[in-house]
C-alpha cells in the first residue's frame, strides 16, 4: 500500500491536527517537523525556544508547521502549543525511529520521532515536504560493523522531499551517497554542486544535480511523480551559510579526537552516535550546535518555500 495512501480510520493512523487537516484540505502548503531534535537535541529550556522558532519560520513564509511526534500512543501530526510543551518538557520522552513505531502505538507509550519516524508518518498523512537537520547515513567502518541508518532504507520507499544539511559529518559520506545512488534516492544540491557536509558547507563530495530555487525542486516533484515508478524520497541538500558554519579546522580536529576517543572508550552501536556528537559539542565550546541550529533554521525556511511552490499548480 502506498505510504501517501487516505488514512485509515484506526486507531493507529495519524492523527492530524485541525490546522493541519484544513491546510491539506485546502491545499496549502505545510511542512514536517521532526520532535527528536526538541526532546534529545537542545538543553531545556533553549528546545522549547527553538521550537517555537522553527513553526514560526514555516509560517513567516506563509506555510503551516507540522512537529510530529507520538503522544500516548497515538501519532501526531502537528502539535498544539500543550503538546509541543510536553515533547520539550517530559524527561520520559523516548526517541523513536520507524520501527519503534508500532509497539509505541501499541503500547500507548510517548516519543520524539526521528528523521525515519517522521518521513514515514509524513508521508503517511499526505504531507510532501519534510525539514530536518542532518540525515543519518553509513557509518565508519561499515565494512566491519554494517552499521547503516534506518533513514536510508526508510527514504528509499518514501515519497517525500527531505530539505537537509546532508549527513552527519561524523559519518562516512562517500560511502552515504554511493548508498543513496544504490537505493535510488534522488539528491539535489540546492544552490550548490557539492554535497553539504552539516556543520560545514561542503563534505567535499560532488553531488550530479544542483537547483537554485523552490520552483526548480517543485518541478523535480513534479516530475518525479509524473513518472511512476516505485515512490522514494527526494533530498535537497542545502548547506548551512559558510558565515554560519564550524571551524573545518577545529571541525576535523575534534572530529579526529572523538574518534579516537570512542575507539578507546569501546564504544560501539548505536551508543556511537550520541558519543560522538557530544564530544563535538563539548569540545566545540558549544560551536557545533550553533552550526546545526544554523543549518535546521535554513533547511525549515527553504522547505516552507518549496512547499509554497509544490502548492501552485
Amino acid at each position: 500500500m502506498s505510504l501517501n495512501a487516505p488514512l485509515d480510520a484506526t486507531p493507529y493512523a495519524p492523527v492530524l491536527s485541525a490546522e493541519v487537516r484544513a491546510a491539506l484540505a485546502a491545499h496549502r502548503p505545510v511542512v514536517a517537523l521532526e520532535s527528536t531534535i526538541i526532546a534529545h537535541g537542545l538543553p531545556r529550556p533553549r528546545n522549547l525556544r527553538v521550537a517555537g522558532e522553527l513553526e514560526g519560520l514555516v509560517r513567516s513564509a506563509g506555510a503551516v508547521p507540522a512537529t510530529v511526534a507520538v503522544l500516548d500512543g497515538r501519532a501526531r501530526v502537528g502539535l498544539d502549543k500543550a503538546e509541543l510543551e510536553r515533547v520539550a518538557e517530559d524527561p520520559g520522552m523516548r526517541k523513536l525511529g520507524h520501527r519503534d513505531l508500532a509497539p509505541a502505538l501499541a503500547s500507548g507509550a510517548s516519543g520524539a520521532t526521528t528523521v525515519s519516524a517522521t518521513a514515514f508518518l509524513a508521508a503517511r498523512a499526505g504531507l510532501r515536504v519534510f525539514a530536518t537537520g542532518g540525515l543519518g547515513g553509513v557509518h565508519r567502518g561499515w565494512t566491519e560493523t554494517q552499521d547503516e541508518s534506518a533513514d536510508l532504507r526508510l527514504l528509499a520507499r518514501t515519497g517525500i522531499t527531505v530539505v537537509c544539511a546532508g549527513v552527519k559529518s561524523i559519518l562516512d559520506v562517500p560511502a552515504t551517497l554511493q548508498r543513496l545512488e544504490t537505493l535510488g534516492v534522488g539528491v539535489l544540491g540546492y544552490g550548490t554542486d557539492t554535497f553539504p557536509g552539516f556543520y560545514l558547507s561542503s563534505s567535499g563530495e560532488p553531488v550530479d544535480w544542483t537547483v537554485t530555487s523552490p520552483e526548480q525542486v517543485a518541478e523535480v516533484m513534479r516530475a518525479q511523480d509524473a513518472l511512476g515508478g516505485p515512490e522514494t524520497a527526494l533530498i535537497v541538500a542545502n548547506p548551512v551559510p559558510e558565515a554560519e558554519q564550524l571551524d573545518p579546522a577545529l571541525h576535523d580536529r575534534v572530529l579526529a579526537e572523538a574518534l579516537a576517543a570512542c575507539r578507546e572508550q569501546g564504544v560501539t552501536g548505536q551508543a556511537v552516535t550520541p558519543f560522538l556528537l557530544d564530544q563535538l559539542v563539548r569540545h566545540t565550546g558549544g560551536a557545533s550546535l550553533e552550526a546545526n541550529l544554523a543549518a535546521v533554521r535554513g533547511n525549515v525556511a527553504l522547505a516552507a518555500r518549496i512547499a509554497t511552490a509544490w502548492t501552485v499548480r
